[in-house]
């Protein structure tokens, strides 16, 4: 009778210092994504003499980028799903010549015409997701039919031209946190923004060590998590003082507001929800989730057409901010926010993926973008850049696994929350390699 020792865990010094952003057995390597934004922002920073980090250059990298970052935020919960949605440039495109035609054809008021976009959203996300998840065709095809459906019904009803929307509605895309009648040299609003991401902040970490201790995981020193807490508040902080000493009449934009609203609500879905373990269940292994009881069609009707409601939220913002919707909306957005959550972690064959790595590969590609535009450099030169950084992220990840090493995507993501894991460790009765729509057999009952 052998007995098994069990592995001493590291503490102190460095293995303390690696705790600071995961668990015990994270390593450094998990945070690259991250510490390749940083480089990208402080090389920029340095090249440009200090615009990159401007008010006024920081205000506008989130109002440009929003409505990307908002479909990287429905495009991640499709990839870990195993799936990909080529249409959201499309549908976004669709809803927002509705929204505008419905406000200066037929008079509706701009709170009846959002409401208007998201009902589109819902139908358009619900038509496709009844082929996907009912049909069985796959999403790929599914999606690139859409994207030609969609932009043709764009320029359908608005006759290929150019239909402006009121100032009210502009508000979404284009406005700022208003002034408080406080005799300060700046915006009140955003700083309490900013205090109020600290208080969540501080809030989530003492969360977690409580289920950590709840359920006898190691967790880091007290003084890691204080240090933790300490260097992102301040992070925080000095970005909210930024936002609200801009130019007079600017703060942190609305878009930016609705973004932070939908990263803290999917944060959440996807990590503390049965559905957001779900997902996870179904993209790591479909059969094995199947057969446990999850209902993976229902999973994949209601992401895909979760996509599609975001897709219309980005659309409405675009057109707010551009003050028109036109034919031309929405082109190329699909592959930006399919870039953004590749680089942020996800993993081509599904089951992998995080909100927040999704909104960090975002924020790379808009300074990477935002930085060579200040430069000076072309839009060849634009693309050519962004084409690379998207290639060496994915092959990065890949190279290491092939050589037996850790997946820096697979550290990124790795859920500290044992009880999480429920679901993706049953084992499968046959063997997959992935989650595509054909590697579950016909006869298999689905949900």
């Amino acid at each position: 009778m052998s007995t098994e020792t069990a592995p001493t865990t590291r503490t102190g010094g460095l293995a303390d210092v690696k705790k600071m952003f995961g668990a015990g057995t994270s390593s450094l390597r998990q945070f690259g994504i991250l510490a390749s934004l940083i480089a990208i922002i402080l090389v920029f920073q340095i090249w440009t003499g200090g615009t990159t980090l401007s008010s006024q250059n920081l205000i506008n990298v989130v109002s440009q980028q929003s409505y990307i970052l908002i479909l990287a935020i429905g495009m991640v919960m499709v990839i870990i799903m195993g799936h990909i949605d080529l249409s959201v440039g499309s549908v976004a495109a669709f809803v927002g010549i509705i929204v505008a035609k419905s406000m200066s054809d037929w008079d509706v008021p701009w709170p009846f015409a959002i409401a208007i976009g998201l009902v589109v959203g819902v139908l358009v996300g619900a038509w496709q997701g009844f082929w996907v998840a009912y049909v069985g065709v796959p999403a790929f095809i599914v999606t690139l039919a859409g994207m030609l459906i969609f932009r043709g019904g764009n320029q359908w009803i608005g006759q290929s031209t150019t239909t402006p929307v009121p100032p009210e509605f502009s508000f979404i895309g284009s406005g700022y946190l208003p002034e408080l009648p406080i005799n300060v040299n700046f915006n009140v609003l955003t700083m309490l923004l900013g205090l109020i991401g600290v208080g969540w902040l501080i809030f989530n970490e003492v969360r977690l060590r409580r289920q950590q201790a709840k359920i006898g995981a190691d967790s880091a020193p007290v003084w890691v998590s204080v240090l933790k807490v300490g260097l992102l508040s301040a992070a925080i902080l000095w970005a909210a003082w930024l936002f609200a000493t801009g130019r007079p009449g600017t703060s942190f934009p609305i878009s930016g507001v609705i973004l932070l609203v939908l990263v803290v609500i999917y944060s959440f879905v996807t990590n503390s929800t049965v559905f957001g373990r779900h997902i996870y269940a179904v993209g790591g292994n479909r059969l094995a989730a199947a057969l446990s009881g999850v209902k993976d069609r229902r999973i994949d009707f209601f992401v895909m057409m979760n996509m599609s409601v975001l897709a219309a939220i980005a659309g409405m913002i675009y057109v707010g901010r551009a003050t028109a919707s036109g034919p031309q909306d929405g082109n190329g957005w699909e592959l930006d926010a399919i870039a953004a959550v590749f680089i942020g972690g996800a993993a081509v064959s599904g089951g992998i993926g995080t909100v927040i790595g999704s909104i960090i590969g975002g924020l790379v590609m808009a300074f990477l973008n935002n930085g060579l535009q200040l430069v000076g450099a072309g839009a060849d030169t634009v693309s050519i850049t962004k084409g690379l950084v998207l290639l060496l992220a994915v092959a990065v990840d890949v190279i290491s696994k092939r050589n037996g090493g850790p997946s820096i995507i697979g550290l990124l993501t790795r859920r500290r929350d044992k009880g999480a894991q429920t679901l993706t460790e049953v084992p499968a009765v046959i063997p997959t390699s992935g989650t595509n729509e054909s590697s579950q057999p016909a006869d298999l009952p689905k949900g």
